[in-house]
């Protein structure tokens, strides 16, 4: 879409241009009037003057070689350069010239005055209270316009064939059914006026980032060929009261005179927060969101303005901002599953070139839990690795790789690690992978690498769903803890000692364990009881326990007690195939790198 530029400029930018002009008049213009009163006249001539007693006042400047001198009446200044003459004083003290003291100015003191500061300033401020009413006169008198400080700074995309559609946006497929609708409104509304249905005023698009929530957007306008007006919540924000809600009234204006269009406010939580009463707070926010309360209560049903938001926050957001008849719809968009990561991966695969033997199914299962925006990075990513090997096309293996950068960084081709971390490394991993292999319920191995990462990972065990799961029942997490575990019970077993690389492990481990008690009521002892609550869910998810002290002592006693036992299992699993243990981690320490294929062939040869 073409962004329409504004070509109104704010009242300072014209106060700088004078200014600019004012200094560029006194020390480029000045000193050229200055200069057109002196005559320039050769040596001779001022020797011909000093002679007939013809001068009246003389200055020799060393540092610029010349001499200025003036007539008998000093109404005229003349300028000649220094030659070498050893009779000049003598010459000078015979014509009874006066030698002391400055030279005569060339012009008036008064008229100096009046050109240098007189007149720049007079023509200054006419220029300025010129500017001035004409921009108060086309603002309605508001004071705030005088400097562009109310005017919304929203971008304005005109009609256009070549913007983004509905086909360039995939793995969304409910969220596009859902503004489909909107785009219908906009090309026959009197298909629903016939009916008595009105469009939504507003309609908040929530998700986690990277999921497509702003290209929606400007797919609808895309899609429905009518202004797209752009604005971040932040750009309402400013340091002076009242100027954000000035440049919400007029967002508002230019959306009415330009309908039907569409308006997309991008992190709307930024002016849309939760009032909370308390004094002393952002009175600038405040009445930003209440103007914008105001101005959406104000549409008329046929106005043609839709409203679209978006935010990875709906919970923060102001009840008044999310009820219905101001944003009537709220549009989950989610993390793509399976099938919408596929076709995410075929959309940006279309700007690359790619080889025959490339399988988008396997590497949509690999990227499991990944947005549309790391989808696209991944297929950048396997582009680039293609450039750096001199090939023309991408391959499936530079595919998997770009999926691992993505994940866990780039191999670090300087780390080298000594011969026994590189077998603690092998050996925990392929503790990871033989206690996935020998339980029920776990995702099957792809990749086990013993290749630092420059994430900080010193290898890592890949394993990938065959399906898409949705729910995870009490037996696969403890399996999936016991798996975690699996890497510092092998160190345990093996070398009777254990390392810092469980770190990451651990985590996990404690988080999941934490979970099944507190929230997915997995206790035997809280059964179905909540005790932790979760807020930020589209942005890491922060918990918080709303339990008693000793409750919470009790959650971290039964936190402590799954882990150990499901440690234990590992290690159990560990001691009946010691044996495939150490044959494994001897294959994985000669090759740093092996398949799920190669792993399950000796496993059950």
């Amino acid at each position: 879409m073409n962004e329409v530029r504004q070509p109104k400029k704010p009242m300072i930018y014209y106060y700088i241009i004078v200014l600019l002009v004012l200094l560029l008049f006194n020390v480029l213009a000045m000193p050229w009037i200055s200069q057109r009163q002196i005559r320039q006249v050769d040596y001779s001539t001022f020797i011909t003057m000093t002679e007939n007693k013809e001068i009246g006042q003389v200055e020799i400047k060393n540092q610029d070689n010349q001499i200025l001198f003036t007539d008998k009446d000093n109404t005229a200044v003349y300028k000649t350069g220094i030659v070498d003459d050893p009779d000049l004083t003598q010459r000078l003290y015979d014509s009874g010239a006066e030698f002391s003291g400055e030279i005569v100015e060339q012009m008036s003191p008064l008229l100096s005055f009046l050109i240098s500061w007189v007149l720049p300033i007079a023509i200054f401020i006419g220029i300025g209270q010129y500017m001035s009413k004409k921009i108060m006169k086309k603002a309605g008198g508001a004071n705030s316009m005088a400097f562009g400080m109310g005017k919304s700074n929203a971008k304005v995309y005109v009609k256009s064939s070549e913007g983004i559609k509905f086909s360039d946006v995939a793995g969304e497929d409910e969220a596009k059914d859902n503004l489909a609708e909107v785009v219908d409104y906009l090309h026959n509304p009197g298909k629903y006026k016939e009916v008595g249905a009105s469009m939504p005023k507003g309609i908040l698009l929530v998700g986690p980032p990277g999921t497509g929530k702003t290209m929606l957007a400007k797919a609808v306008a895309g899609e429905s060929n009518v202004p797209f007006f752009s604005i971040s919540g932040s750009e309402f924000v400013e340091m002076f009261v009242g100027m954000g809600a000035a440049k919400v009234r007029d967002l508002f204006k230019q959306a009415k005179e330009k309908a039907p269009c569409i308006v997309f406010i991008d992190e709307i939580d930024a002016i849309g927060k939760k009032r909370d009463g308390h004094m002393g707070g952002n009175d600038e926010r405040e009445q930003t969101l209440n103007q914008l309360l105001t101005e959406m209560d104000g549409f008329e049903d046929n106005s043609g303005v839709i409203i679209l938001a978006a935010t990875n926050r709906p919970e923060s957001l102001d009840p008044a901002l999310t009820r219905p008849g101001r944003f009537d719809r709220r549009v989950p968009v989610e993390l793509p599953d399976l099938k919408g990561r596929e076709e995410i991966l075929k959309v940006h695969a279309k700007k690359i070139k790619l080889s025959d033997d490339v399988d988008f199914g396997k590497i949509a299962r690999m990227a499991s839990g990944a947005s549309g925006a790391e989808l696209a990075n991944i297929i950048n990513e396997a582009a680039l690795r293609a450039v750096r090997d001199n090939r023309k096309f991408t391959t499936q293996a530079d595919l998997e790789e770009s999926i691992e950068v993505v994940i866990a960084g780039y191999q670090k081709k300087n780390a080298i690690l000594t011969d026994k971390e590189k077998r603690i490394v092998a050996y925990h991993e392929i503790g990871h992978a033989l206690v996935a292999a020998r339980q029920t319920n776990s995702a099957p191995v792809q990749k086990i690498t013993i290749v630092p990462r420059t994430s900080g990972a010193l290898g890592y065990t890949m394993q990938v769903e065959e399906g898409e799961h949705y729910l995870m029942s009490k037996e696969e997490i403890s399996n999936k803890i016991a798996t975690l575990t699996g890497g510092r019970a092998a160190e345990e077993l093996v070398f009777g000692s254990i390392t810092t690389g469980a770190s990451n492990d651990i985590e996990q481990a404690t988080r999941l364990s934490r979970a099944m008690i507190t929230r997915y009521g997995m206790s035997e002892e809280f059964d179905m009881v909540a005790m932790e609550t979760l807020s930020n869910q589209y942005l890491g998810g922060d918990t918080s326990l709303a339990c008693s002290a000793e409750t919470q002592t009790q959650i971290d006693r039964q936190v402590v007690a799954l882990v150990k036992k499901q440690h234990q299992k590992a290690i159990q699993i560990l001691q009946e195939n010691r044996i495939k243990l150490d044959e494994l981690a001897r294959y994985l320490y000669e090759k740093e790198t092996i398949t799920g294929d190669e792993f399950m062939a000796i496993l059950n040869a």
